[in-house]
């Protein structure tokens, strides 16, 4: 914002010490941090809800009226005044504790019978009754007052016992009364607020503070979330444009002569999904721009593929690719396959590198050696340096931040092409938000021959679908099945969910199952030193373990293709992306395969519904809908990366998907015309802020 003089104002210097000292315990700091952080509702008298309604350890707000207030000496020594509070459904006792009747008179004087305050604090029980104990409170002067705040929108905030919600409101009208149009950037010309139906910046503000009606409250949200979508997808495009003018190594559309040997070595056809994957890469880095391409794909829809024709493209061009995986296992996995499939050199480094490969590795890559290097984090280490990096293939994108992602492209003249992977499929509205900046190519057709998971959600009260279960498992096995039993624990814990299924109490339990006890059971865990992990998985895949009890750590890259059943117990832990990763780890090899999804007797009905919804389908992009449909709003985007919470304000990718659809559009005209944003001063600035914010979106 153009006036740091005000926005960035520290708040001690407007509201004073006292007031700033209790906002900063909510992390509120600034003048512009404040005029951010909004009301989470609005409250009306006689509209609130209900008393009886609450429950014990809850934060409430309540505008109540007095119906008594008594002075009671204790038992022993001090006194309490007991108020009776009603707010028109229901009765709350609030009772306050002092030595002597004296440090109690201001209380008394203002908690008059019929008098209405805001109270706030934490309900507690006792003697069976809910109950304000100390709670912080404010009165209505006057009778006047008390009219008028029956009239207007009460903006209840996200508050604390320290720092309860008036004194938020109180703060925020101290700034309001202080803020001029000339103190924010109003990224909204009078162009776009009259096609749009919106208001001012500064009325927004104003109104989502201090609103005199609901309709006020409307209005200011709806503005509030359009400044918001228009800098997030101004800042993602202008970004875009940035990285089209930087220069990279053009690679020949076709991918040279390598790429026609190792496609004519495949032992199956590309899908068309897959084909036209390749080809979009292709096309991109053939241009003397870097590429910047997000490739989706479906569990066991062939995305590695994809990636390593791209990598021996550009190796057959005469230049480097790094592959990027998130464990040792998936780099150690990707480097096996690669070389199997490609007529290119494959280089693996990983932390458990052995000194002389790690040497051996560093001097290739400085010596611009063409070659695809594949590894964990240790390729990002400051010793290994690439001099001919044509291409940065980053698997499974979420599990690196955004720093570590850029760090190989960091400083050079020439660009390397950047090509981002999930497994997880992204909704619609989140890749436009978040992935704004990147051109998004989805593959969802599965490779011929690979059969739907045959998916069962089973309670674990069932005894008698527990034994047919473990039955099912030993025949798998005796057809020349594997079978993975995943849990979400290693060991029991010490906290209140000490009782879920955990690897170490499991193995013990299936090696002493009748059903199973003959049978060659292993452990898989992330404790595991990387070794022991590689040798176990070798193990089951040649058939030395039948069933391995595991934790999420196969969830991506494990590729074990006589893998034909999973069992996830405690399946009400996982989430659905999640489980549909595990799910993709059977079947793989074409045959029928099946995933029990084991829940506990008493699991919650939202995890009962994920659970019914996974089994419903096995259409990762279907999944991805609903997981967005079902997740609270908070939980869309994450914490970011930066370790603070998600930098969106007043705007929701599910709710808003509309708004942000047409911020888009907007934005592109923009940035069209103005790829600079000189005639735009005011959405210049704040694309500015949105743009580090941006670089903190989790991209999950």
């Amino acid at each position: 914002m153009n006036t740091p003089a005000l926005i960035d104002t520290a708040l001690e210097r407007v509201v004073g010490q006292g007031a700033a000292k209790k906002l900063a315990s909510i992390g509120l700091k600034t003048v512009g941090e404040l005029l951010d952080y909004y009301p989470r509702r609005y409250a009306h008298w006689g509209k609130l809800t209900p008393l009886t309604s609450v429950h014990e350890g809850e934060d409430v707000t309540l505008l109540a009226q007095v119906v008594s207030a008594d002075l009671i000496p204790n038992r022993r020594r001090g006194v309490r005044l007991s108020v009776e509070l009603t707010d028109g459904f229901g009765t709350i006792n609030a009772t306050f504790f002092a030595q002597h009747p004296g440090r109690l008179s201001v209380h008394q004087r203002l908690l008059q019978p019929g008098s209405q305050h805001l109270f706030a604090g934490k309900i507690s029980l006792y003697r069976g009754r809910h109950q304000l104990t100390h709670p912080e409170f404010e009165g209505l002067e006057d009778d006047a007052q008390a009219a008028e705040r029956a009239l207007r929108p009460i903006p209840i905030y996200a508050a604390s016992s320290r720092c309860p919600s008036w004194l938020i409101a109180k703060s925020s009208a101290i700034v309001i009364d202080l803020l001029r149009a000339t103190d924010i950037s109003d990224p909204l010309t009078d162009a776009i607020r009259k096609r749009f139906d919106l208001i001012p910046l500064l009325s927004a503000l104003k109104q989502i503070h201090q609103p005199s009606t609901d309709e006020d409250v409307t209005r200011a949200k709806t503005t509030l979330r359009w400044v918001e979508a228009l800098e997030l997808q101004t800042a993602l495009l202008a970004r875009r444009a940035q990285a089209n003018a930087r220069t990279a190594a053009a690679i020949a559309t076709e991918g040279g002569t390598a790429v026609a040997e190792a496609r004519s070595q495949l032992p199956f056809t590309l899908t068309d999904g897959q084909d036209q994957a390749l080809r979009q890469i292709l096309t991109d880095m053939s241009r003397p721009h870097p590429m910047q391409r997000l490739l989706q794909a479906d569990v066991g829809a062939g995305k590695t593929v994809v990636a390593g024709l791209a990598m021996t493209a550009v190796v057959d061009a005469g230049y480097q690719a790094a592959l990027l995986a998130p464990t040792e296992v998936l780099a150690e996995q990707h480097a096996r396959s690669l070389r199997r499939m490609l007529p290119v050199p494959v280089e693996l480094l990983t932390g458990s590198s052995a000194t002389l490969t790690r040497k051996k590795v560093q001097e290739l890559a400085s010596m611009a050696q063409p070659a695809i290097f594949v590894g964990t984090h240790a390729l990002l280490q400051s010793t290994v340096d690439f001099t001919g990096l044509g291409l940065i293939v980053i698997d499974e994108q979420h599990r690196f931040g955004v720093a570590q992602r850029e760090k190989l492209r960091e400083g050079l003249a020439v660009v390397p092409h950047l090509l981002t992977m999930t497994a997880t499929p992204i909704p619609r509205t989140i890749a436009m938000t978040v992935f704004g900046d990147l051109d998004i190519t989805a593959i969802r057709e599965l490779p011929s021959g690979r059969k739907t998971v045959e998916t069962f959600v089973v309670d674990a009260a069932n005894k008698r679908w527990m034994e047919r279960m473990w039955q099912r498992a030993a025949e798998e096995i005796a057809s020349g099945g594997r079978v993975f039993v995943v849990v979400p624990r290693i060991e029991t814990a010490t906290s209140d969910d000490s009782d879920l299924a955990n690897v170490e109490d499991t193995y013990r339990e299936l090696t002493a199952l009748n059903t199973l006890s003959h049978l060659s059971i292993g452990m898989l865990h992330g404790r595991m030193p990387a070794e022991e992990k590689a040798r176990t998985i070798d193990a089951f895949n040649a058939g030395n373990y039948q069933l391995l009890v595991t934790t999420t750590v196969i969830e991506v890259g494990v590729d074990i293709q006589a893998a034909s059943m999973m069992v996830i117990l405690d399946a009400q832990q996982f989430g659905l992306s999640q489980l549909h990763q595990l799910r993709g780890r059977v079947g793989r090899g074409g045959q029928q395969a099946v995933c029990m999804a084991v829940h506990r007797e008493n699991a919650a009905e939202d995890s009962l519904k994920r659970l019914r919804v996974f089994a419903s389908t096995s259409d990762g992009f279907e999944l991805a809908e609903a997981d967005l449909d079902l997740r609270r709003e908070g939980d869309v985007l994450g914490d970011s990366q930066s370790g603070r919470t998600s930098s969106l304000k007043a705007l929701r990718v599910v709710r808003d998907a509309r708004i942000i659809e047409r911020a888009r559009s907007v934005a592109e005209e923009i940035v069209a015309k103005d790829p600079h944003l000189e005639a735009h001063p005011g959405l210049k600035q704040r694309v500015e802020r949105a743009d580090s914010r941006a670089n903190w979106l989790e991209r999950t």
